[in-house]
């Protein structure tokens, strides 16, 4: 059984009106949760062996946030500019490309697709992930390469203003 867990990127700034989409650096907010919610998910003790994240700035800040909770190296962070503004169908090309040897892996990006992804592999409590939310799935099949659209059993589905952060 594969797990794939989904982490949208923790709140984003809005502060310098000529930074770019893809620049948005963490608000005060997104850096007080992903620290949190990287906390959490290293209780689960379901460590990754593979991190793939969007290179926007508000995503790989996320990602490493959370390579450093769960002891992965920053250097182990795959970028996948396939991530960024992605559609749902680019996601699964992304998930379908995953290294046959990962059982584990955890994706860092952004919404709309995230949600999109997610409702397409299980039935999810969320039509739209929020900031740092992390949604972790158990997927009926044997290779990346063999996911498909309900396929996914929704094991875990954390968020910042859960109650539990």
């Amino acid at each position: 059984m594969l797990r794939l867990t989904l982490v949208r990127h923790a709140k984003s700034s809005w502060d310098d009106p000529e930074s770019s989409d893809f620049e948005r650096p963490l608000n005060a907010r997104g850096q007080r949760d992903a620290p949190v919610m990287a906390l959490r998910v290293s209780a689960l003790r379901r460590l990754p062996d593979h991190m793939v994240s969007s290179p926007a700035l508000r995503a790989i800040s996320t990602a490493r946030v959370f390579a450093d909770r769960l002891g992965v190296a920053d250097d182990d962070i795959v970028l996948e500019r396939r991530i960024y503004d992605a559609t749902r169908q680019s996601l699964i090309d992304v998930v379908r490309a995953l290294p046959a040897d990962s059982r584990h892996a955890i994706l860092f990006g952004h919404n709309p697709g995230f949600s999109e992804l997610s409702n397409w592999l299980a039935t999810c409590p969320f039509d739209d992930m929020p900031t740092c939310a992390v949604a972790s799935f158990e997927l009926q099949a044997a290779d990346w390469r063999e996911v498909g659209a309900g396929c996914g059993r929704l094991a875990r589905y954390l968020f910042p203003k859960d109650g539990e952060s």
